[in-house]
């Protein structure tokens, strides 16, 4: 059985079955093909056919979908709920998209463009933790502890309540307490979950044909061994001495991210524990000045939190933290983390359960009376019963998380001096808020408003996003047209920036639709008893403008894919004058196909970069109008009616915005269809190890690449006589699955490649990973695949197939051939067909025949070329 060649085929989304993989078929009233498991697990598996075949060729496939996809099973519900997580996967996504990244991470200092782009990532991915912290808060201790006064209120939350609406409860912060628990239950789901997810960062070994002395590996059931014959394993050959890094992905470590996960979760669900008690805390210290043992406690609990994130803070700049090897889930200052959380919550709580204070109005006094949806006009009745404090609180975390995003993008694109507009228009924004409340000890006299000077002073952070990029020495960009950087270099803040705008949809969602329920659901006759703070209302006038502009973009969309399908038709139907009917029609489906390629690899980057950049504005607009004045409420003259309409359209949306995704996600783990459709999203988000943000869903490549890696290294490792022996092996991988193997041969140990030949297709290094992340596939990295691939005097070991009707597939012109791989092979039926030739698009390319004849060609040069393993070759 030797001298065989293996063609390893790892699939790409829409977690393709073995057998469709395989390309194994079934007769018409025949039992289905079941492919057979030669290696892995029922989750990652190594499928072959299960019929023996004389093709030298063998085909395996890896399997690793169920690890995103799921195979309709009770999982696939929890799986599905990973979609909520989905603004935590963007910015997660964003720390990877940096340019810049040195291709030895122990180099990078803070100091540098890619250094300080990371920590400010880092810090912005602490503050998108605290968006749907404090969206729980609001949930818990403003809506149910504050304005939830009466027991008609009370009634409508599921679950015991009532309780609260009792006079002892109602006496300072003691229904506080008890809304408390909301968003601590969420953080604790959030470590749940996350700590669930470990498993997927499995440390494999990178070399697995070192096996210790004496021990022998049984071969696997595929193989036919002799009984009796004993396996001899020689010593394993020693490998040369690494030279230096050239691209990250080659990192031993990169994969190794369990310990970094473990430091960083600590760290965000800390921070989320100090955000949530900071609230009900900060509200009670100000309104009741604590004295005596009240102010014992208060103050330590302010100390512990303050020591929580001044820790934090300097942690996530720190290499420590950041490194990705090490093993060592908590260290000394996790634990002093942990414990200092746990000091000012105990703190917190026993605030907040003490009686008022001499010191201030009893907080009762402060509270919406009962009866206040029954006679607006009674004292204390206000139009804003929200805690007090807490609409300041949310304007100013999406403030500084817009001046963060802004200061992300500059900073990527143009370095430091990208971070100075900024970084002063944040320190400007600061002073003003200090000089209009007249906190400024030698401050002039206040003469204008917050609001006259926030918009102006956003707008001078924004120029840091139109200052001149910095381009690094020695690099020719873009190798070809539409290979240059996407976004011109501000691709972490504009994927941060989505997940951010999804965070912020999520929280808003969530408080006005419970804010709808505790008002009885909207229905006639029912009065407000609750009121969502002042930024709900503006999020949902923003989110029905954001939903107007990619209206607008879509239809820019539409418009630019009917006239690349026309022009795609005319080419076709010039190319002969004799088409009859039938094939007029069928060139108008070729065409629709070939107009979605050249829309998808040459304008949809450019699409996103239009709807970023208006929705830029659009959030600088809200964020100046949040700080600056509430919503009309009470007007009916002129545009307030309208703008009250849009708002609760917007609000409307918002509030079935997270259970309309997570819908959605379920359909996507359950229906191919959909799969295929959003799919590339979810699976190059979820690709990449959670280095920024550890409440990300978990990154199956985590998983997927060391198992692959070891797989093909293992069989590569075997001695000559052994039966399962190969003499070299296809990597053979299909769109998201050609990452994967460009993942894997950059792990790979060196004296191993030269038996690797690498088939791509369907690839998107170059149009959609080399754009948007540099770093790893762009001009300057991606030849260091090839280089791998490329033995002295011999030419490249890879092969791209890609089509022109394939949205996903373009050719990638850093291996040795591009293949255009003809779809449809004609227009008509041939060669005693009846029915026409299918046009393929993304799938089937192994059944082409340029692929055929070209698998054929290099099994023939891996079997002239390469020589067979033996002690001292490397």
């Amino acid at each position: 059985m030797g001298g065989r060649i293996l063609e390893l085929r790892v699939h790409g989304v829409s977690n393709t079955p073995p057998a469709e993989t395989l390309g194994l078929t079934t007769e018409p009233g025949g039992e289905p093909a079941h492919p057979r498991l030669v290696a892995g697990g029922p989750v990652t598996g190594f499928y072959r056919s299960p019929i023996a075949s004389p093709d030298p060729i063998v085909v395996e496939a890896y399997s690793w979908g169920q690890l995103t996809s799921g195979a309709r099973t009770a999982r696939d519900v929890e799986r599905a709920l990973w979609t909520l997580l989905l603004p935590f996967t963007l910015a997660n996504v964003a720390l990877h998209a940096r340019p810049g990244i040195p291709a030895d991470p122990t180099t990078d200092r803070l100091t540098s463009r890619s250094g300080m782009t990371a920590w400010l990532i880092r810090l912005f991915c602490l503050s998108l933790t605290a968006t749907p912290v404090l969206a729980m808060t609001g949930v818990g201790v403003d809506l149910i502890g504050w304005q939830c006064v009466d027991h008609d209120c009370l009634n409508r939350i599921p679950g015991p309540w009532n309780f609260l609406a009792s006079p002892w409860w109602q006496q300072g912060g003691r229904a506080m307490a008890v809304g408390l628990t909301v968003p601590l239950v969420m953080i604790a789901v959030l470590g749940l979950v996350t700590w669930r997810t470990y498993q997927y960062e499995a440390v494999m070994p990178a070399d697995p044909s070192t096996n210790p002395a004496g021990r022998r590996t049984p071969p696997p059931v595929d193989a036919d061994v002799p009984v009796g014959q004993p396996v001899q394993e020689p010593p394993p050959a020693p490998e040369p001495p690494p030279g230096p890094s050239t691209n990250p992905l080659q990192d031993p470590t990169f994969w190794w991210g369990e310990g970094q996960l473990r430091r960083t979760a600590v760290l965000h669900l800390c921070t989320g524990i100090v955000i949530a008690a900071a609230v009900p805390l900060g509200t009670v210290s100000v309104l009741d000045p604590p004295h005596g043992l009240r102010a014992v406690i208060t103050w330590s609990a302010v100390a512990a939190f303050t020591a929580v994130l001044v820790i934090t803070l300097v942690a996530i700049g720190r290499p420590f933290l950041t490194r990705r090897d090490g093993a060592t889930p908590l260290g000394r200052w996790s634990i002093a983390v942990i414990v200092l959380t746990g000091i000012g919550l105990a703190g917190t709580f026993a605030v907040l359960l003490l009686p008022d204070g001499a010191a201030g109005s009893p907080l009762a006094e402060l509270r919406p009376p009962v009866g206040c949806d029954d006679d607006p006009t009674r004292p204390g009745c206000l139009t804003d019963r929200s805690l007090p404090g807490f609409d300041r609180v949310i304007a100013w975390l999406g403030t500084g998380q817009l001046l963060l995003l802004i200061a992300i993008g500059s900073t990527a694109r143009s370095g430091r001096r990208g971070a100075a507009a900024p970084a002063a228009a944040a320190l400007l924004i600061t002073l003003s808020a200090l000089w209009c409340r007249g906190w400024l000890p030698a401050g002039p006299p206040v003469s204008i408003t917050l609001s006259q000077l926030t918009l102006p002073l956003l707008g001078l952070a924004a120029i840091g996003l139109l200052l001149p990029r910095t381009r690094p020495d020695g690099v020719n960009q873009p190798l070809e047209p539409h290979t240059d950087l996407a976004w011109h270099g501000r691709a972490p803040a504009v994927i941060a920036g989505f997940g951010w705008l999804l965070s912020l949809a999520y929280g808003t969602g969530v408080l006005y639709w419970v804010t709808n329920q505790l008002n009885g659901g909207g229905s006639p006759g029912n009065r407000h008893r609750v009121f969502p703070p002042i930024p709900v209302t503006w999020a949902g006038l923003t989110f029905a403008a954001a939903l107007l502009l990619l209206a607008v973009v879509a239809l820019r969309a539409m418009v630019l894919f009917r006239r690349l399908r026309r022009a795609e038709y005319a080419e076709l139907t010039a190319r002969d004058s004799r088409l009859s009917a039938h094939d007029l029609r069928r060139a108008r489906d070729v065409s629709a196909h070939q107009a979605l390629h050249r829309l998808v690899g040459e304008h949809a980057l450019r699409l996103i970069g239009w709807y970023a950049a208006a929705m830029t504005v659009l959030a600088v607009l809200a964020c100046a109008a949040v700080l600056a004045c509430p919503l009309p409420q009470n007007s009916s003259n002129g545009a307030a009616p309208l703008i009250r309409g849009v708002g609760a359209v917007g609000d409307a949306l918002l509030g079935w915005l997270p259970v309309a995704v997570a819908a959605i996600g379920l359909l996507v783990y359950r229906k191919n269809t959909i799969r295929r459709s959003v799919g590339v999203i979810w699976d190059v988000g979820t690709f990449w190890p959670r280095a920024a943000h550890p409440l990300a869903p978990p990154s199956y490549a985590e998983r997927a690449v060391p198992e692959l890696l070891t797989r093909t290294t293992g069989l590569l490792a075997l001695p000559e006589h052994d039966p399962r022996r190969v003499d070299g092996i296809i990597l053979s991988g299909h769109s998201q699955g050609t990452v994967i193997c460009t993942a894997v041969i950059l792990q790979m140990p060196a004296r191993w490649r030269h038996r690797i030949w690498f088939f791509s297709y369907g690839c998107q290094l170059t149009r959609l990973y080399g754009r948007v992340f540099p770093a790893y596939f762009g001009p300057d990295r991606l030849p260091v695949l090839a280089e791998a691939l490329t033995r002295p005097g011999n030419s490249t070991r890879w092969t791209n197939f890609w089509r022109d009707t394939d949205p996903l597939g373009w050719p990638v012109a850093a291996g040795e051939r591009d293949i255009a791989v003809t779809d449809p092979e004609a227009l008509h039926p041939s060669d005693g067909e009846v029915a026409d030739p299918p046009i393929r698009s993304h799938s089937g390319y192994p059944e082409a025949a340029e692929f055929h004849r070209e698998r054929s060609r290099v099994a023939w040069l891996l079997r002239r070329t390469v020589p067979s393993p033996r002690r001292g070759v490397s």
